[in-house]
């Protein structure tokens, strides 16, 4: 498993093919109309949040790639809010997805994705910052909320 991409773009899609996979084994759910619309309005923020976020790191001109080490602390746009934005748009992704196929069982998959990214990427990712960055990685860490 060491050539695995271990990089939450492939982590969103192999949970998106596991909520198709649930709505084909357990295809009662609600109905469509409205839940089709939020589920297209969750991607689409989703979506736009991790566009966003992305822009950031251009801006500040450090890596996005999980497992390398920054060179800029990112504090500004979405990172006020939230320090994990981009993470938290391919959650809302996920749970478009889910919305959109009408299928409430596949809602215990957005904690479970939830886990698998805080375990894979966020923690190892938040030490990173201390290290680079120390107190002022501390005192962002302390203020800002992990994911909303």
């Amino acid at each position: 498993m060491s050539k695995f991409p271990d990089i939450p773009p492939v982590w969103l899609t192999g949970f998106i093919a596991l909520s198709w996979f649930l709505a084909r084994l357990a295809p009662a759910g609600f109905s469509y109309g409205l839940p089709r619309a939020l589920g297209w309005g969750l991607m689409a923020v989703g979506l736009l949040l991790i566009v966003w976020s992305a822009i950031w790191f251009w801006r500040r001109k450090t890596t996005i790639e999980p497992h390398h080490a920054p060179t800029a602390l990112i504090v500004e746009g979405p990172y006020r809010l939230s320090r994990n934005p981009i993470y938290l748009g391919m959650a809302l992704i996920l749970s478009g997805v889910i919305v959109w196929m009408g299928q409430a069982a596949g809602f215990i998959l957005i904690p479970i994705f939830v886990t698998v990214i805080n375990r894979r990427f966020v923690i190892p990712e938040e030490a990173m910052l201390r290290k680079v960055f120390g107190t002022s990685a501390e005192a962002y860490l302390q203020a800002t909320r992990r994911w909303i």
